[in-house]
C-alpha cells in the first residue's frame, strides 16, 4: 500500500486542538505522522497526496450500539438474525457467527463516515449473548473485527416481558427478568469455582460467557430506558461488581447525579423514533446535553436498523441544536464511543499509530449541509463522492 499523505483542510484530532490548516502522513493503514502547516516538499516524492484545502477532516465515526449486519434491511424474516428466542437466557450466542458483511448498511455507513460499529443481539431476551465492534469496510467478517467480544447484551423492561411473556413463559415481569439474570450469574460463580477447584471436566459455554463479565474482561451492556430500570441494571453491576454500559438510556436525565455518582457511561439513542412503547414517553432531545452537564460520559447512537446508521451524524447535529457544545458533540461520535467499546487505542481520534480510520467533509462536521466527500478505512480510501463509489 503506497503512502499517503493528506494535506490541508481543517483537522479535528479530538484528543487535541484543532489545527487550522494541517497534513498526515498515512503508511501501512497506520497514521505515521501528523501536524500543523504543510509537510516538507520532500515527503510527498513518491506519495500519493489527496489536497483538502478547504475541508474537514475527523477520525471515522463510531457507533457505539447497532444492529448491523445481523438484522438486515430488505431481507424480510430471513435477515432477522439478533434475536434467540427460543431460551430467554442465551450468554453463549456469538454475534461474530450471524453478522453478514453484505447488508447493505455496511455500504451506508461508509458513505456517512462511520468506519466502526458495535453490532449484536437484540433485546427480546434478557441476556442475548455476546457482541463485538468491527470495522465497516471489508468482505470476511473475521478480518473486519477490531474487538470481540466488546460485551454481554442485557435488557430490562418491556422488550423481554413482551417476547417471552405472551407465550406465558418467564419473564413475564420485570422482577422475572432481574431473577433469571441474577439466577445465571450465580451459577457461573459456582460454575468458576469450580472450575478453579479443577472439579469441572466439561465446558459450558454458556457459563464461560458469563464468567467473562464476571471476571471484568468485558462490560455488561444493558439494554434500558425507563429510570427505574437503569437503577436496576446499576444495582445487577453492584451485586457482582460487574462493568457497565447503559444502552438508550431514555430516561437517563431524570436520574443524572446518581448515573455521574456510579460513574456509568451512558450510549444515547436512537434519537428519531416514535414514542410507541410506553417506556419512551419521556424521550427527549435534551438527554445527551443534561447527561453531559452533569459530567457523564455518553456516546450518541442510531440502534441501527431502527434509526439508519447514516444518521448517527444527525444525531450530533440534533444534539449540538439543543445545546450540548461542539467539543463533546464530536467527542459523543468519536473517542467516546471508541472507549466505551474498549478500543480507543485504535480508533476513536487522529493521532500517531492509530488506525487511519479518516472522514473528510466539505464543511463543518455539525452543518446539516455539509457532505461526506471522502473515507479512508485501515488507511485505504473507501469512499470517494466524487467518483460515485
Amino acid at each position: 500500500m503506497a503512502e499517503t499523505v493528506i494535506i490541508g483542510g481543517t483537522i479535528y484530532p479530538i484528543c487535541s486542538p484543532v489545527l487550522e490548516e494541517g497534513f498526515i502522513i498515512i503508511k501501512n493503514g497506520k497514521i505515521m505522522d501528523m501536524g500543523e502547516g504543510r509537510p516538507d516538499p520532500g515527503l510527498l516524492q513518491g506519495k500519493q497526496v489527496q489536497d483538502c484545502r478547504g475541508k474537514h477532516i475527523l477520525p471515522g465515526f463510531i457507533d457505539a450500539h447497532t444492529h448491523l449486519g445481523i438484522l438486515e434491511e430488505k431481507m424480510g424474516a430471513i435477515g432477522k438474525d439478533n434475536n434467540e428466542t427460543s431460551i430467554p437466557a442465551a450468554p453463549h450466542l456469538r454475534a461474530l457467527d450471524g453478522v453478514n458483511p453484505n447488508d447493505a448498511g455496511f455500504l451506508d455507513a461508509l458513505h456517512a463516515g462511520v468506519t466502526t460499529v458495535m453490532t449484536g443481539p437484540g433485546s427480546k431476551n434478557p441476556i442475548g449473548g455476546l457482541n463485538l465492534a468491527v470495522k465497516t469496510y471489508g468482505t470476511v467478517i473475521d478480518k473486519m473485527v477490531v474487538k470481540n467480544p466488546t460485551g454481554l447484551k442485557l435488557a430490562l423492561g418491556e422488550n423481554p416481558i413482551t417476547a417471552h411473556g405472551s407465550s406465558n413463559h418467564m419473564p413475564v415481569t420485570r422482577m422475572g427478568t432481574v431473577a433469571l439474570i441474577r439466577e445465571m450469574f450465580c451459577r457461573a460463580q459456582d460454575y468458576g469455582r469450580l472450575k478453579e477447584s479443577g472439579k469441572i471436566k466439561y465446558r459450558d459455554l454458556a457459563m464461560e460467557a458469563v464468567l467473562t463479565a464476571l471476571n471484568r474482561e468485558i462490560p455488561i451492556r444493558v439494554h434500558v430506558h425507563r429510570a427505574d430500570d437503569i437503577v436496576t441494571a446499576i444495582r445487577i453491576a453492584g451485586e457482582f461488581n460487574l462493568r457497565l454500559v447503559i444502552e438508550h438510556g431514555t430516561e437517563g436525565y431524570l436520574i443524572k447525579d446518581y448515573l455521574k455518582e456510579k460513574n456509568v457511561a451512558v450510549a444515547i439513542g436512537p434519537m428519531l423514533t416514535p414514542r410507541d412503547k410506553m417506556e419512551l414517553r419521556n424521550r427527549s432531545y435534551d438527554t445527551a446535553r443534561e447527561l453531559a452537564e452533569a459530567g457523564v460520559k455518553i456516546a450518541l447512537i442510531t440502534d441501527h436498523p431502527y434509526n439508519s446508521i447514516e444518521h448517527l451524524r444527525l444525531a450530533a447535529i440534533i444534539a449540538h441544536q439543543e445545546g450540548l457544545n461542539e467539543k463533546v458533540v464530536l467527542e459523543a461520535i468519536t473517542i467516546n464511543p471508541a472507549g466505551i467499546l474498549n478500543i480507543n487505542n485504535r480508533v476513536g481520534s487522529l493521532e500517531k499509530g492509530k488506525d487511519a480510520d479518516i472522514v473528510i467533509l466539505n464543511g463543518h462536521p455539525l452543518d446539516m449541509d455539509s457532505k461526506v466527500e471522502y473515507v479512508y478505512v485501515n488507511g485505504l480510501l473507501v469512499y470517494d463522492r466524487s467518483a460515485g463509489r
